[in-house]
């Protein structure tokens, strides 16, 4: 009884719901703020995200008519349930993360693609011609990112001769020297991740000078919320996935560092974690302010001929790595 109450309360406290509703909305001020300052402008105030989110819980939610009702109302929840599910894999404040399985690094990132199905069915649920060319977008560019980014983390868990993130996490912190090998793959999930983000110069699907809003562009109320939520989110998770399977693990994993009687481990390796994972965000904001958008043919070129050609070759440097090591 007290192991399942404990599990609920991770799953809502931390590091589920509250944790990363608070920490996603916190990294899109970040996000923002370094975007402002970086084009010398001063940028928003601390609050500013969460007094969006709660603007937008207060507004009216308008259903248009003639949309299939279950599906416009419906798949936000889903996309929202798919992005919060994966950081119960992934370690944040020891060695091991909360609910470790065997294959979930599979498993994490088959639930990040899930949001831009969502977002095509989205569209398609839409009576609107911009939310359905929005979706069309989305769906399209899954197939430009997804393989790369997919590769790029798959390297790291051949290297680590395991596809649980926890073991890859543990094996990058028993070898940094091999935190060397996945440099390249690094580059490439972070680019991949910005285009999953869809985040300037991958924001294709939105296109607010061509397509208004895109596949949001009939959404208001909460549900428009929800979505904003999701990005913030899965901005949070993806990052935390990338630090965890190329960033290696914590400094005192293995040991314990006290202070006035008191264990300060798990702090200690949950500040580490907060570090990396802003790193990664401070990143995204440098490519989103360095480049313009491009356009949807130039993104799956670049997609295809770059990123897959670069993640093949990733997958490529692991495996002779692996043979070097062990042959």
């Amino acid at each position: 009884m007290m192991d399942s109450l404990a599990a609920v309360l991770y799953l809502i406290l931390f590091p589920g719901f509250v944790f990363l509703l608070v920490f996603g909305l916190f990294c899109e001020w970040v996000d923002r703020k370094v975007y402002a300052r970086l084009q010398n402008r001063v940028g928003p105030p601390l609050f500013q995200p969460f007094a969006d989110l709660i603007k937008l819980l207060g507004k009216e939610d308008i259903i248009p008519k003639n949309v299939d009702s279950i599906l416009f109302q419906y798949t936000p929840l889903i996309a929202f349930a798919a992005v919060m599910t994966p950081i119960i894999f992934i370690p944040i404040w020891s060695a091991t993360a909360l609910f470790p399985l065997q294959g979930d690094l599979i498993i994490a990132l088959y639930l990040l693609s899930i949001p831009a199905l969502a977002l095509f069915v989205i569209g398609w649920s839409s009576v609107s011609l911009y939310p359905l060319l929005g979706g069309f977008r989305a769906a399209t560019m899954l197939f430009g990112y997804e393989v790369p980014f997919i590769l790029a983390c798959l390297s790291c868990g051949i290297i680590a001769g395991s596809w649980r993130i926890s073991d890859i996490t543990a094996y990058l912190e028993m070898y940094p020297a091999s935190m060397l090998i996945v440099i390249p793959g690094f580059v490439i999930a972070l680019l991949a991740l910005e285009a999953k983000l869809e985040r300037t110069p991958f924001d294709i699907p939105q296109a607010e000078t061509e397509i208004v809003g895109g596949v949001l562009t009939e959404y208001s109320g909460k549900k428009l919320a929800v979505m904003r939520l999701m990005d913030d989110i899965r901005m949070v998770v993806g990052s935390s996935l990338i630090a965890a399977v190329f960033l290696g693990g914590f400094i005192v994993s293995y040991g314990s560092i006290s202070w006035a009687g008191t264990d300060l481990t798990n702090v200690i390796n949950f500040l580490l974690y907060i570090a990396k994972s802003l790193m990664i965000v401070f990143l995204l904001a440098v490519i989103r302010t360095l480049f313009a958008r491009i356009r949807i043919d130039q993104m799956l070129d670049f997609s295809w001929k770059y990123l897959a050609m670069g993640g093949i070759f990733q997958l490529f440097i692991a495996v002779m790595y692996i043979g070097i090591l062990h042959g």
